[in-house]
């Protein structure tokens, strides 16, 4: 049996809506705009999740696992690369869970990597030539200072080492003198006991 115009009416209203729901979620899904916004978010979570593990909060980042396929190309190898990373990078994250100073260091050091494989500019050598100048000239006077100084303390020093060693050797001369003496006079005590 047919159907009456309003049911049709109504079926294509509800087709058109169920249509129009799919291309905005289509649309959503393809949009360079929600991409972007999709991956920022994502690398937004990842890094406040490794943030909060590395400060000894309570947050919890789950590294990318590897998806266990056997494939050696295609996209599977390259699961298996992303997983192979983010396992990576999880296990540096547990090794400095809750450790400020550790991350600091590992900052550090990687940033002091990175710095060394990027060439100076030719403003950044020309500036840090201006500051050794700068350095060996005013700090020349400086190290004739602390020299002289240092002269003058290990001549003081000296001294008195000096002084020490003969007050040192004294006193073992009337020690030694005074053993000697108690020692003759312990011989002439025995042999006058046994006489």
């Amino acid at each position: 049996m047919g159907q009456t115009t309003e049911e049709l009416n109504t079926q294509i209203a509800d087709t058109r809506e169920s249509l129009a729901s799919d291309l905005d979620a289509l649309q959503d899904k393809v949009s360079p705009k929600a991409v972007m916004q999709r991956r920022k978010s994502a690398v937004s979570d990842r890094w406040q999740g490794m943030r909060s593990k590395v400060m000894g909060t309570v947050g919890s980042v789950n590294p990318m696992s590897s998806s266990g396929s056997s494939e050696s190309s295609g996209p599977g190898a390259v699961d298996r690369v992303k997983g192979g990373a983010g396992d990576l990078a999880g296990s540096a994250e547990d090794r400095v869970v809750g450790s400020p100073i550790a991350a600091g260091l590992v900052a550090f050091g990687a940033g002091m990597v990175i710095a060394g494989l990027i060439p100076a500019t030719e403003k950044e050598s020309e500036l840090s030539q201006r500051a050794v100048d700068t350095v060996k000239e005013h700090g020349q006077p400086l190290m004739e200072t602390a020299k002289s100084a240092g002269q003058d303390m290990a001549e003081g020093l000296k001294e008195q080492a000096t002084q020490a060693a003969q007050e040192v050797k004294e006193t073992a001369a009337e020690s030694a003198q005074r053993v000697s003496d108690e020692g003759k006079s312990a011989t002439q005590r025995v042999a006058s006991e046994t006489s």
